[in-house]
């Protein structure tokens, strides 16, 4: 690419060494990165520039010798034009720093950053005569800037633990806001199975269409996303009117207004899918080398975001199925220990009926059929002696039908010795409940 020249000298100003010095100028910033530009008079026409001031402003628009307000007009709404009037109108220098300027308009305006100074350009007398604009894009510099701030700012996110849904929702509107073009951000979560896409975050889209791709199946011109979690890589669609993966969701993004879609897969570090990071533009577009380094670098934080969602899901389930486990082993132990208690009072009582039983057994010697029941304990029991209850040791006792029951029910080998059948069929016909529920052994 060649510079830009043109040629309108003044009378005050011959091509002589004057413009001479002006072409060296031109040479020394011909190859530069620097943006180099000659403007001459006051309608600050443009003489010269370098190939980095043309690809700054567009070079379809590089037209010498005409006003550079009718090259770039969007500049007159954004007050350069009135600065370039200050300084020829003062002959004093202005340097700029770090200066925002949206070059072009409408669909292909783009936000670019300057250095820049604007110093006159002086005749032999002293006169101004022109401008010479010299300055340096530090668009790529404020870029890097803010993608650094907002990427450490998601990074201590992910460190806080914040929600998942609040990290994915701040990275996209992130990367809407870093893009110097217009750019719609999704990003869908693979179910455990890696077989359908979930809606993770796409704060600029419609909801009807969120809605619409939740859930969609992973495969082979399952759309962009469909596609790229399937193959594992990304895919670029381009335009999604004429594309063969859109087919089944052509209409659906035409509703929406996106006409191309580029997706990355989100990978764990094992290889496993996470999920999908798309870019939506509203017209058909090929991406930049910029749009697919964004891409990686957040598809790459995304995953961080999401496998440290995975392992404090899993912690937390965990934890929670470790408690369950205790407060079951704490029931069991309660249990066990409320067994051996019941076990320990039916010993205890079971050791005092059998010596109830043996003492009773002793005092038949002296009355064989005494008149009330022997198996009353301490407190003794004045009911009628009804029935004989007898163990495998052959100690027997008269007692009453409760007492009786109570023996049969604690005390090994416990049975029924009754002699007179007047007295076993009060005990059988003492209640139907009852007897039903008596198991004499």
């Amino acid at each position: 690419m060649t510079a830009a020249t043109g040629s309108h000298p003044s009378a005050a100003e011959p091509a002589t060494a004057k413009q001479a010095a002006e072409d060296d100028l031109l040479a020394l910033f011909g190859q530069s990165t620097a943006v180099f530009a000659s403007l001459h008079g006051p309608d600050h026409l443009l003489e010269s520039a370098n190939p980095a001031f043309l690809t700054a402003i567009g070079e379809h628009r590089s037209r010498t010798g005409k006003p550079l307000v009718e090259a770039m007009p969007e500049l007159a709404e954004q007050g350069f034009i009135a600065l370039l009037d200050e300084v020829y109108r003062t002959g004093e220098t202005y340097t700029g720093r770090d200066v925002r300027v949206v070059l072009k308009t409408g669909p292909q305006a783009r936000e670019g950053f300057f250095d820049f100074t604007c110093e006159p350009r002086r005749d032999a007398q002293g006169g101004v005569v022109g401008i010479r604009v010299i300055g340096v894009e530090t668009t790529q510099v404020k870029q890097a800037q803010r993608l650094m701030a907002e990427h450490r700012a998601l990074l201590e996110q992910i460190a806080r633990q914040a929600p998942l849904a609040e990290v994915l929702d701040g990275m996209a509107r992130c990367i809407e806001n870093l893009n110097p073009e217009e750019v719609l951000v999704s990003v869908l979560l693979a179910d455990p199975d890696g077989r359908h896409l979930r809606h993770g975050a796409a704060p600029s889209l419609p909801g009807f269409y969120n809605e619409a791709i939740d859930g969609i199946a992973t495969g082979e011109g399952v759309g962009s996303c469909g596609t790229a979690a399937h193959r594992r890589e990304a895919v670029i669609v381009t335009d999604i009117a004429t594309d063969p993966f859109w087919v089944d969701f052509r209409d659906l993004a035409d509703q929406a207004g996106v006409a191309a879609c580029w997706s990355t897969p989100i990978l764990a570090r094992d290889g496993s899918l996470l999920g999908t990071f798309a870019m939506y533009h509203r017209v058909p577009r090929v991406p930049h080398d910029f749009d697919l380094a964004l891409a990686r670098v957040f598809a790459g934080t995304a995953a961080l975001a999401i496998e440290r969602h995975h392992n404090e899901r899993a912690r937390r389930d965990a934890e929670v199925r470790a408690e369950a486990v205790r407060a079951q082993l704490v029931e069991a132990v309660r249990a066990e220990q409320a067994l051996r208690a019941e076990a320990e009072q039916r010993a205890a009582a079971a050791a005092e009926l059998t010596a109830r039983m043996r003492t009773a057994a002793a005092a038949q010697a002296v009355q064989p059929h005494p008149e009330h029941c022997q198996l009353g304990g301490a407190d003794g029991c004045t009911a009628p002696a009804e029935l004989k209850v007898a163990d495998s040791w052959g100690d027997a006792a008269w007692g009453c039908p409760a007492h009786v029951e109570e023996a049969i029910l604690t005390v090994r080998s416990a049975f029924i010795a009754s002699e007179e059948l007047g007295g076993l069929t009060a005990y059988l016909h003492r209640g139907p409940t009852r007897a039903a529920d008596t198991n004499p052994s």
